[in-house]
């Protein structure tokens, strides 16, 4: 933080303006005193200097790490098994290397039949809005010379963020809902239209269950807090025996409530 305020050529009390806060809180940020310092200071100190400031939580021998890569291997092996069924050809964590950018496409699907490409990001969560895009359209504009190395000339190329059904999930989407409106006007019916009829361009976003899947091993949908005994003792008695599951909200376009798909996958 000193260093990008030098940088600038502002003084603390110059900094403490630009981010309404006091110039007390800009000193002790610059000596390292934050836990005296709410996150709401210390991100628009940061704010105002041009510093990214993130998070990054962990736990003891990785415990966090190692549960995020099995829901996303178990969100991978469930979206691999559908394309599969529809006669797709899938290929799992193709590196590329273009013109000094790099990455990695979590799935790459083709359909030889139409000469189809499809480029699949798949997210447990969504964090940051602007870099899921961001990453998902340059793995699309890559997508022909990536596919060059697996010997595939695609005619059509699209794109499909596929995200493990959480609440937390949809509110994170719902938030942003003009920006991925705009990124991804598909929903799960037409990417699900499209995966058996892959004619034009399909930019989609839908959400994943696997709470009718029985071939995985593990989960990567975020089950729902249960209530507590006394609770679900009083709605026992109240709502007498459970009844079938009604519409799932999701989006469509997004925003509206669909009815689940039979098959529960998309």
């Amino acid at each position: 933080m000193r260093a990008a305020r030098l940088q600038r050529s502002l003084r603390q009390v110059d900094v403490a303006r630009l981010s309404r806060v006091s110039d007390v809180s800009v000193s002790r940020m610059e000596r390292g005193a934050l836990d005296e310092l709410s996150l709401g200071s210390i991100r628009r100190v940061a704010g105002a200097l041009g510093v990214h400031v993130r998070l990054l939580p962990r736990a003891p021998g990785g415990q966090l790490d190692r549960l995020i890569n099995v829901r996303h291997a178990a969100l991978a092996e469930h979206v691999v098994m559908l394309l599969r069924r529809g006669g797709w050809e899938v290929r799992p964590e193709v590196s590329f290397g273009i013109y000094g950018e790099r990455g990695v496409v979590d799935l790459l699907a083709w359909h030889a039949a139409s000469r189809a490409l499809l480029v699949i990001e798949l997210k447990t969560a969504i964090v940051d809005v602007g870099e899921i895009l961001g990453t998902l359209d340059r793995k699309r504009r890559l997508a022909p010379r990536i596919a060059a190395d697996l010997s595939w000339r695609p005619a059509v190329i699209g794109t499909w963020l596929a995200i493990g059904e959480s609440m937390t999930s949809r509110r994170r989407v719902a938030a942003h809902r003009a920006t991925f409106a705009a990124a991804l006007p598909d929903d799960g019916i037409r990417i699900r239209r499209w995966l058996a009829r892959p004619v034009g361009a399909v930019n989609a976003l839908s959400f994943v269950t696997d709470r009718r899947e029985k071939g995985l091993r593990s989960r990567f949908a975020t089950l729902q807090r249960a209530p507590g005994r006394r609770a679900a003792a009083t709605h026992a008695r109240v709502a007498g025996p459970p009844r079938e599951p009604g519409p799932v909200p999701r989006p469509n376009g997004p925003g509206s409530l669909v009815k689940p798909p039979p098959d529960g996958g998309l």
